[in-house]
Formats: structure tokens, C-alpha cells, sequence
């Protein structure tokens, strides 16, 4: 704990550009957590790094994902907001507890298997200990809990299994986490295929609504989105493409599907894709002005990198010693 406070962690990739699903299902809660806990919020650029990606476009996707963790309200005072690769605590736990993580653990990741298909050409080492960086993450601030998705769940179960692991052979070391999983607009799927998430590597440009999407853009993917020969505006399983435009609608005005069905009894289709097309609008208006402010403040963005950076270290760095000490490491002559 920090300042009497619980301790969460979180972070985004630094690759692609961020979804509607992104924002509704993990950003736009993040905001309303500054004040319960102490908070980390990392740009996880180390992990990025898997996939091959161009320098100076993973340089300026890093930026501007820091800068939207901003705009979306993330307070950089109350909130630690940092790169990932700017504290080496990361990486320096990640190959410690690499050494207390089996092989038949990380042979059983989902993602590494799904990864490893989409990227024959290149399945490195890294992919494959992946997890373990992201438990080094986790655990390096003694987070408390892990706001996560449902495809992120077995990356916090097995942070817990080497967590407990470690503790059973050093004592009281590492805080055991435990997943905090939003409860609005938490799985937002692709307009085009709503049997998957909306996702930032979507490759039709359709099925994903990203947040700096001009008002349009954003009305012309809503007008396409996949429902159904129907006709019923109704919040049910068998009607997903339908299900997944009200949850949409509701993350965007605060009202509960139940609501929504009642709004739109007896209308069509037309209607309400129009009406989810400006609600988006307006629920994306303000952070797409946002960020264009603070794009022009580079001194503000820069001392906001500089000193978060400072703060995580510090804090990483206070688990990292008590690990390297807990394995043996010779103690640092100061």
C-alpha cells in the first residue's frame, strides 16, 4: 500500500491506435479509479516489441498514447504515468522471476499460441515470456489489483502463480494481485464481427471505431455495423450484432440497455445506428480536443515523462532490491 492506499497497475500497448473498446471498456474506468487507489499507468512499449515494429512510429504511438491517458482525464499528479522502457525495473524482474516460471506454464498461454499464428515468421523468445515481463509489471509495484479483460485473465493467474511461488520460498515478498473487471461497457465488440472484440489490429477498417476517428468516419462505421433481418431493437444474445450497438449507446450516455430498449421501441435500424453514430461523436468530441491541446504543450508532456518516469522508478525499484537481495544478489556498495 501507498499513502494508506490500495495499489492498481495497468497498461496499453504502445502499437495501433486505440478503439471505442479500448477507451469504454478500460480507459474511460480508469479515470474513476484515481481517486480509490494509488495508480500506475504504464505506455507498455517493452512488450511491444514482440511484433517487429518501424522506430519512429513506435517513438511517436508511445507519445501519443501517453498524451491520450491525459486527455482522457488521467491526472499526471495523481496518477503515475510512465513508459515502460524508461524504468528498467521491468525488465531486470522480468528475468528474475523467469527463473521461477516453468516451461509447461507458458506452453499453456492462449495468446502465445494465437500470436504465434498470426506471426509464423517470427515466434522469438520474447513472445513466448511475454506473460512474464507483464507479471514483472504487476508485481515490481506491489499492486494490490489489475483491471483486466477477459482474454487477460490467465496472464494475471499465472503473475499469481509465480508470485505465491516466490513467496513460498522467500516469505512475504510480493503482493498477490487480484483482477478488478469494469463492469460498463467492459467487452465492446467489432461492428463488423460481433463474435470478437473490437480490436486495434482489425483488418477491415470497419469493424473498429478509433478514438481519434473524425465525426464522419465514425457516423459512416456506425450506419454499416452488422445487425440482423430482426427488426427489433432488442439487448438479447441472439441478436449480438444489436447487443453489441446498446452496449455501445449505454458506455456513451450512462443508460442502462433496459433503457435503451425502451427509447427505441418501435423504431428501425436506421434510427438507432444514427443515434449510437452520435452518441460516439460526442462522447469522443471533447478527448479528440483534448489531445489537439495538448499535442502544442510539449514542455508540459515532456516534464509529465520526466517526472513520472522518476516516481515509478523509485517505487520499482524499492521491490527490486528486496528481490535481488531475497536471491542472493550482492548487496550494492553505496
Amino acid at each position: 500500500m501507498i499513502n494508506d492506499k490500495k495499489v492498481l497497475f495497468s497498461g496499453m500497448q504502445a502499437t495501433g491506435n486505440l478503439t471505442l473498446g479500448n477507451y469504454l471498456g478500460a480507459l474511460k474506468n480508469w479515470v474513476k479509479l484515481s481517486d480509490e487507489y494509488e495508480c500506475f499507468y504504464c505506455v507498455v512499449d517493452e512488450h511491444s516489441i514482440t511484433v517487429r515494429q518501424d522506430p519512429a512510429t513506435l517513438r511517436k504511438r508511445a507519445r501519443a498514447l501517453l498524451t491520450l491517458y491525459i486527455a482522457a482525464g488521467l491526472d499526471p499528479e495523481k496518477n503515475c504515468i510512465y513508459y515502460q522502457s524508461h524504468v528498467s525495473g521491468h525488465a531486470e524482474l522480468a528475468w528474475i522471476l523467469n527463473c521461477f516460471t516453468y516451461m509447461g506454464e507458458l506452453n499453456r498461454m492462449t495468446q502465445f499460441k494465437d500470436k504465434s499464428a498470426k506471426h509464423a515468421d517470427n515466434i522469438n523468445a520474447g513472445l513466448f515470456t511475454y506473460p512474464v515481463l507483464m507479471a514483472a509489471d504487476i508485481l515490481l509495484f506491489q499492486a494490490d489489483v489489475v483491471p483486466v479483460g477477459i482474454d487477460q485473465k490467465q496472464h494475471l493467474e499465472i503473475t499469481r502463480d509465480i508470485a505465491q511461488r516466490f513467496n513460498s520460498i522467500y516469505g512475504d515478498v510480493f503482493t498477490i494481485p487480484e483482477p478488478y473487471i469494469g463492469k460498463s461497457g467492459a467487452r465492446i465488440m467489432s461492428l463488423q464481427d460481433p463474435s470478437k472484440k473490437m480490436s486495434k489490429s482489425d483488418e477491415n477498417p470497419n469493424g473498429s471505431i478509433y478514438l481519434m476517428d473524425d465525426p464522419d468516419t465514425i457516423m459512416r462505421k456506425c450506419k454499416r455495423a452488422v445487425t440482423d433481418s430482426e427488426g427489433h431493437i432488442c439487448y438479447r444474445d441472439e441478436q449480438p450484432g444489436v447487443k453489441n450497438l446498446i452496449d455501445i449507446y449505454s458506455s456513451c450516455t450512462g443508460k442502462t440497455p433496459e433503457d435503451v430498449e425502451k427509447e427505441f421501441d418501435g423504431k428501425g435500424y436506421g434510427d438507432f445506428k444514427l443515434a449510437v453514430g452520435e452518441a460516439v461523436v460526442s462522447q469522443l468530441k471533447p478527448l479528440q480536443e483534448e489531445v489537439a491541446r495538448l499535442e502544442k504543450d510539449k514542455a508540459f508532456i515532456d516534464s509529465v515523462i520526466k517526472n513520472n518516469a522518476e516516481k515509478a522508478a523509485y517505487y520499482a525499484n524499492k521491490t527490486l532490491r528486496k528481490v535481488q537481495r531475497k536471491v542472493g544478489f550482492p548487496d550494492r556498495i553505496r
